[in-house]
């Protein structure tokens, strides 16, 4: 593939929070045309998000917090129910979830298991996401979470079923992808049977 790229320019448009850049280039097509292309990329780094479950109890932690893109694309009150995620922030993913999860959560978990990864939205942003699962028991509960008040965050913690999930979906009361991909991933593979 890299001999059918040629960048041509690249430019910063905005590097406030993250970065975000305009790149023309040439692009060598299947039947050997080139052909001049330009794209925006936004550069957030890569991510990580986690379903914790628990069996006996057949229920999966999820959150609801705030998401300002949410609110200006007809979300009225801007609220998404979510999986837990976070930005890595120069950890690997196993690290990086782990933290997210005692921030946003409260619970403390060592054991979990990466299924997939995924780029979430390939035609703009840079962003791979790597997808956790982790079983958790009420005693790793270490604090009431709701996330760092200085990053911004003031997280819901919610527990419902996997099954109570599932419906939640169907009535578009969940509608983050990763946390849809997540909760068809646990039905799927039967992480609560």
């Amino acid at each position: 593939m890299e001999n059918r790229i040629r960048i041509i320019d690249s430019q910063v448009l905005s590097d406030d929070w993250y970065l975000l850049k305009k790149t023309t280039f040439d692009y060598q097509r299947r039947d050997g045309q080139w052909q001049r292309q330009s794209r925006e990329t936004y550069d957030r780094g890569n991510g990580a998000t986690i379903l914790l479950y628990n069996r006996e109890r057949r229920t999966v932690v999820l959150t609801r917090q705030f998401r300002f893109p949410a609110y200006v694309n007809g979300t009225l009150d801007g609220m998404l129910i979510e999986a837990c995620a976070g930005l890595l922030d120069h950890d690997d993913p196993a690290t990086c979830i782990k933290r997210e999860t005692e921030e946003e959560t409260g619970y403390r978990v060592n054991d979990v298991r990466k299924v997939f990864e995924a780029y979430m939205s390939p035609g703009s942003v840079t962003e791979r996401l790597f997808f956790f699962v982790g079983a958790y028991e009420p005693r790793h509960k270490v604090s009431a979470g709701g996330g760092e008040a200085h990053e911004g965050e003031d997280i819901e913690v919610l527990e419902p079923t996997l099954d109570e999930a599932l419906a939640m979906v169907e009535r578009g009361e969940i509608r983050d992808g990763k946390t849809i991909m997540l909760l068809q991933y646990a039905k799927l593979n039967r992480l609560l049977d």
